[in-house]
């Protein structure tokens, strides 16, 4: 790691960074939940409720908060790991990133890039998963620079 700037605990900032911004993708699914489901008009719990009932309308609120969660504590899981030099979370993570970033622009493309009105602005890309993926490309990217590169590779003690 010679000539990259490390962190005080030894880390590249490269990795420390590829760190932050996945806990704030974290943090933006979990906006985007709250908000999808209890703020932006009309709300998700609104819709459900209409078309099945208030009381399976919150059980299907727990059920995708709990996978949610679920999912949130992997990626913590697999971060910590990262952050901790394991090569193997920096690839499950790179690897889930790419995965999410194709799946948005599957969905993009299939919804059609052409609706640039303010309601699309918020339903379709602000209350998507694009924000939060956009972050974790930033931090997969981070992931294979080359002073992140060296700190995997002297972790792993290659």
């Amino acid at each position: 790691m010679i000539g990259a700037a490390v962190d005080r605990t030894g880390r590249p900032r490269e990795v420390a960074g590829a760190f932050r911004l996945s806990l704030l993708a974290i943090a933006v699914n979990w906006v985007v939940w709250v908000l999808g489901a209890f703020v932006v008009r009309p709300t998700g719990f609104d819709e459900m409720r209409q078309e099945v009932g208030r009381q399976d309308a919150l059980v299907q609120l727990a059920l995708s908060a709990g996978a949610l969660l679920v999912i949130s504590g992997v990626w913590l899981f697999c971060l910590l790991r990262m952050r901790a030099g394991r090569n193997w979370a920096r690839i499950v993570l790179a690897g889930l990133a790419a995965l999410s970033v194709l799946f948005v622009l599957n969905s993009l493309s299939m919804n059609g890039f052409d609706r640039l009105t303010g309601t699309w602005l918020i339903h379709d890309v602000l209350l998507s998963d694009l924000p939060s993926d956009l972050l974790l490309a930033a931090a997969a990217a981070l992931l294979f620079l080359p002073s992140s590169n060296a700190y995997f590779a002297a972790a792993r003690g290659v």
